[in-house]
């Protein structure tokens, strides 16, 4: 298997996907989906922050998930979608140097690769709605900022 991101981010998905489903503790889904596939130093490097970050994170992934997508939840999800978006989630709220639009677009891949079309417009909403609500975030946290400087003058 060569060496990129899009690889990881497909063993990524399995591995989750694995732990998820099979109620398989992490270690254990990351070494049954990894056993035998050749991988260079910089893809099983950005394998495990992806896995074991999205994996230790999953609580407050999951609860953004929930609240962005209405109307379905997480248990009412298919379980490739759930963890596609978990995956990607991590990525847009805990990996600041991936810019967004290249998570959005890689969960949307690997949703018309290993779900449905109408799954890939389910992904690309829900995760554009959390990007959306992030810069919205950041913007109301920075406007916070810039007042309480500016009133503090003398």
């Amino acid at each position: 298997m060569a060496h990129s991101r899009r690889a990881a981010r497909e063993l990524a998905l399995k591995i989750l996907y694995q732990a998820d489903v099979g109620k398989m503790p992490i270690e254990e889904a990351f070494h049954s989906v990894t056993q035998g596939i050749q991988l260079d130093e910089k893809t099983i490097e950005f394998l495990k922050e992806v896995v074991y970050g999205t994996f230790s994170e999953k609580k407050a992934i999951d609860q953004r998930i929930a609240d962005l997508s209405s109307g379905w939840a997480l248990d009412r999800q298919a379980a490739v979608d759930r963890n596609i978006l978990r995956l990607a989630a991590y990525e847009i709220l805990f990996s600041p140097a991936i810019p967004y639009a290249a998570s959005i677009n890689e969960a949307v891949e690997l949703a018309k690769k290993y779900s449905t079309q109408e799954s890939g417009r389910f992904v690309n909403g829900v995760l554009g709605a959390m990007v959306n609500a992030l810069k919205a975030e950041n913007r109301s946290l920075s406007d916070n900022e810039s007042q309480s400087s500016s009133g503090t003058g003398g």
